[in-house]
């Protein structure tokens, strides 16, 4: 472009312009061979309405181009919200608005992000198809003004769209399946919420489902709830809306004679078959029904409670402890398990009934150290990891001091030995210890096999 016809669009003269158009009549015919942006662009960019005038006058074609970047003039205009100019792009062609640049996106979608209300009633008012269009990510200007929380331009769009009557743009999908209401869900949008479910009311799909197999419900329950997150998910149900695994297949219908739909209904016994089985198989985990965070969420939950509650038969096991040291005068006295001798803290079962202890101390302790092992595989690759080990490892001797301790003194051997076949060391060092061992083993392996011989 030449110089001086840049510098004239940057500060809108108008005169220079008419005079670069007597020396070379074809100034602006060359712009459009030789240079990517046009005096238009600069124009539109720089606010200048009677320059941009003036060149729609003499080539309105310059307001179809695309610069190295897939703006139009109008996209420009837009984005910067000057709403003269876009008055006067869109007076030129209504078509204008819906120039598509780079990723598809139209000025609208400009309009949109950066929340130019005025421009996007101007472009709506001259061109009502314009609000249908999408990117090539499949976004509506309603998507794009909710992923940016433009409260105001979602306000307009939706009131445009009720009033050309196009409800079904509030239902549409970008490629990842989301509508508006998934969209303002995920961000929490409660505002947006509220006048999508009120302006959809009948026509707005609550319970659509995205490619996750995710429905607005679904997406509220699954990120960390905050404060705002009871009132949303009231208004969600009050509108209807259910979980993905809720929501039940109708009966599919039949054709019968003369093509009617006939809706093929259980008979009873079979109603009565599926009721009797209908809660067992809801309760099963389902592959395609479960996500994996929730079933490692109720298997962390399970493991913790059988490590809390093994240790606790372990601390105080069935029967109680002895709460006075007892020790005979005579050989004689220790008859009976009442007269025998104790310690105080020693188990009372473990002193009268020597079997019954020992399997209730073994399958105690089987429990706690599978329950150790259960959490250590479903928190691998956590935050603050070691920590965590550490806390395992401190809990594991803990709990074999308290049984050694609680043991009577006859039976801690047994108890030793025993604790030690389930378990010689804490589970969580087990694969450790395993990899070092074979790292230290394959190193020493090498160095007898390569190492120089004299």
């Amino acid at each position: 472009m030449d110089i001086r016809l840049f510098e004239a669009a940057q500060i809108g003269n108008v005169n220079i312009l008419h005079q670069l158009l007597a020396q070379n009549p074809l100034i602006l015919n060359s712009i459009t061979l030789l240079y990517s942006e046009n005096p238009l662009h600069v124009a539109s960019t720089a606010g200048h309405v009677e320059f941009v005038k003036e060149i729609l006058r003499l080539k309105p074609d310059l307001a179809k181009e695309l610069n190295r970047d897939g703006f139009s003039p109008m996209h420009m205009a837009a984005a910067n919200g000057h709403v003269e100019i876009t008055q006067e792009l869109l007076k030129a062609d209504c078509e204008n608005c819906r120039l598509e640049g780079r990723d598809a996106r139209t000025p609208l979608h400009f309009a949109a992000m950066k929340g130019r209300t005025s421009i996007i009633t101007e472009m709506v008012s001259a061109c009502a198809e314009c609000i249908e269009d999408v990117t090539v990510s499949k976004e509506t200007a309603l998507h794009l003004a909710i992923n940016c929380s433009q409260f105001e331009v979602i306000r307009v769009l939706v009131g445009s769209i009720k009033e050309l009557k196009k409800e079904q743009i509030l239902n549409m999908k970008d490629e990842q399946g989301n509508t508006a209401l998934h969209l303002a869900t995920w961000k929490k949008q409660r505002r947006v919420i509220g006048l999508l479910l009120e302006s959809g009311a009948g026509i707005l799909e609550v319970n659509a489902v995205n490619q996750c197999g995710l429905t607005a419900l679904d997406i509220l329950q699954i990120f960390p709830s905050e404060a705002g997150d009871r009132e949303i998910e009231d208004n969600l149900h009050y509108a209807g809306a259910t979980r993905a695994r809720d929501i039940s297949l109708s009966p599919m219908p039949s054709f019968g004679p003369h093509n009617q739909a006939v809706v093929n209904s259980p008979s009873e016994p079979e109603m009565r078959q599926f009721e009797s089985n209908n809660l067992v198989d809801y309760f099963k985990f389902k592959k395609d029904r479960d996500s994996p965070s929730e079933a490692r969420s109720s298997m962390l939950i399970i493991a913790a409670l059988v490590a809390a509650a093994t240790f606790q038969a372990a601390v105080n096991p069935p029967g109680g402890v002895w709460q006075d040291t007892y020790v005979p005068n005579s050989p004689n006295q220790n008859l009976s398990s009442i007269n025998k001798a104790h310690n105080a803290g020693e188990s009372i079962l473990g002193s009268s009934k020597v079997v019954g202890y020992a399997i209730f101390m073994f399958f105690n302790s089987l429990g706690f150290v599978l329950s150790l092992i259960m959490i250590d595989i479903l928190t691998s690759k956590f935050p603050l990891r070691f920590e965590l080990e550490v806390c395992m490892v401190a809990m594991y001797f803990s709990y074999n001091s308290a049984l050694i301790n609680v043991s009577p003194s006859d039976l801690r051997l047994s108890v030793i030995i025993t604790t030690a076949i389930l378990s010689s060391i804490p589970p969580v060092l087990v694969a450790k210890w395993m990899r070092l061992f074979a790292k230290w083993l394959k190193e020493v392996l090498m160095q007898n096999l390569f190492a120089p011989r004299r």
